[in-house]
């Protein structure tokens, strides 16, 4: 399939677009990390498809409220599939794009870590939902790594409050209900105003205002490309759609022109002017 990938049309074009632009500004969603083996949320294998109880405890009103929505939400951390996924060559492709000096940011809706684990720096990386990496006080300013407070999980507590206050503690991830850090939407809106390419990957582009970063970009005349298995809410905004393999496409796009086989009607047109 990568062969195949390295003579799309669609692919070539963004490739050359990678070259070309300076200020890129790159959006990623579950659609890019489904290669690490880590599911979307509403697609036919999704968590909350196969999980409905997982879509109820990702309100916070229901967490806050209900001591068994936050009991199984504890119990299903557990076995997330984030602790034993590796990045994929998608999250390593937008690693390489950073080292070619070519990234404004890297907005992404995920909170598995894997652009970090990939090399991505955290001053590009804007983790608009948060991160299931870290565990959070929402009483006061307690935070500190999953891990330890999956620890006590495992020796046996089902509803952990915070060792400082006494509060409830929960992922550091953004839920439905929850105000999103002012900050990152801050640097999300600024990176979108300050690109001539918008990368849009993974995402069906529907849940805002982390989408409007799209529409900003294009007002500013940025090229907009998106990458995704499926249609979005703004393929008519973009100027290439592809719906190929994340990984693949990028592994190819961030290589570079250089990397790609030469057409037939690219070596014809080069011969011609040569002559």
């Amino acid at each position: 399939m990568a062969d195949d990938l390295l003579h799309d049309a669609k692919v070539r074009e963004l490739t050359r677009w990678i070259d070309e632009c300076d200020r890129i500004t790159v959006l990623t969603g579950a659609g890019i990390s489904t290669d690490s083996g880590i599911p979307d949320f509403r697609g036919p294998n999704g968590i909350w498809t196969k999980n409905p109880k997982a879509e109820k405890a990702s309100n916070i009103q229901n967490f806050l409220s209900d001591p068994e929505v936050r009991k199984a939400s504890w119990r299903d951390r557990l076995d997330n599939r984030a602790w034993s996924a590796d990045p994929n060559d998608g999250h390593r492709a937008l690693a390489r794009l950073e080292r070619r000096n070519k990234l404004v940011a890297l907005i992404t809706q995920n909170v598995d870590g894997l652009h970090h684990a990939a090399g991505s720096s955290p001053a590009k990386v804007v983790e608009v939902h948060g991160t299931l990496r870290e565990v959070a006080c929402l009483e006061c300013s307690y935070r500190d790594d999953m891990q330890i407070a999956l620890n006590r999980v495992r020796q046996g507590e089902e509803d952990l409050d915070c060792p400082e206050c006494g509060g409830i503690l929960k992922s550091a991830t953004i839920s439905f209900g929850q105000s999103l850090v002012q900050r990152d939407l801050l640097r999300a809106e600024v990176a979108a105003q300050n690109c001539d390419l918008m990368i849009a990957i993974g995402t069906t582009l529907a849940v805002y205002p982390v989408a409007a970063v799209v529409p900003a970009a294009q007002r500013v005349g940025a090229k907009i490309a998106i990458i995704n298995a499926e249609p979005t809410e703004m393929d008519h905004l973009a100027d290439l759609v592809i719906r190929e393999s994340i990984s693949e496409v990028l592994s190819i796009a961030v290589s570079g022109v250089s990397n790609l086989p030469v057409e037939a009607n690219e070596e014809e047109a080069r011969d011609e002017k040569q002559s």
